[in-house]
């Protein structure tokens, strides 16, 4: 039993160490070599799991040369427009200026229905206010609306918003981010005072960040 713990612990690690090398993405954003090699990488790491007689190592030699394997496609694909479109392939038009292509959908073996349900997922309604739609190639579909269908933008009116940074997380479940603190040139008096003076602790803080603007937000605990 205490085999079976060791080996299943060590396949995890190698296989989540190797996944985490691969980079960050999400499922629908993997390009379909990189979905063959986690579908693989999980199926090698799982027969030495179940099978106690087969040596470790069969399962992580394996492993590894399908890591070697991506990181060389994807430096191919980095490289080489060429080899780009021949691993990852290129994106398709759809809908060019409301009109379906019919030929292109036929050869990509992508119906109606399909589309229907890729536009409503863009809040689409009515492929008659589609400018152009491409089909990428992970699969997710980009929606270029025509200029009298777009959203409002403040540039369209002639306002420049005022610039809007990414907050700094404070206080996260009563601790402090000492890191984040030196970012917004602060220590941590300056952060009990902001909490005393709103009659509370940073100890009782669920959440707290600050904002470009200068404004501290946050929440205390329940």
């Amino acid at each position: 039993m205490n085999l079976i713990i060791i080996r299943t612990l060590l396949l995890f690690t190698a296989t989540v160490v190797f996944l985490r090398l691969m980079g960050k993405r999400e499922i629908g954003q993997l390009q379909p070599y990189e979905l063959v090699i986690i579908i693989m990488i999980s199926e090698l790491a799982a027969i030495p799991m179940q099978n106690t007689s087969i040596p470790i190592i069969n399962g992580l030699i394996p492993i590894f040369i399908l890591f070697a394997a991506h990181v060389t496609l994807s430096f191919l694909a980095l490289k080489s427009e060429i080899a780009r479109d021949v691993i990852c392939g290129k994106p398709s038009i759809i809908i060019d200026n409301s009109r379906i292509m019919e030929d292109e959908m036929r050869k990509l073996r992508y119906n109606i229905n399909d589309l229907l349900e890729q536009l409503r997922e863009k809040n689409v309604l009515n492929i008659a206010d589609v400018e152009f739609a491409v089909l990428e190639t992970n699969g997710d579909l980009s929606v270029f609306l025509k200029s009298d269908k777009r959203p409002l933008q403040p540039s369209d009116l002639g306002i420049s918003p005022v610039y809007e940074g990414l907050p700094v997380t404070l206080v996260t479940d009563g601790k402090v981010n000492h890191q984040n603190l030196q970012k917004i040139n602060q220590d941590i008096k300056w952060l009990e005072d902001q909490f005393k003076n709103a009659g509370t602790t940073y100890k009782r803080v669920l959440y707290a960040n600050y904002d470009s603007q200068g404004k501290l937000y946050f929440q205390n605990k329940q």
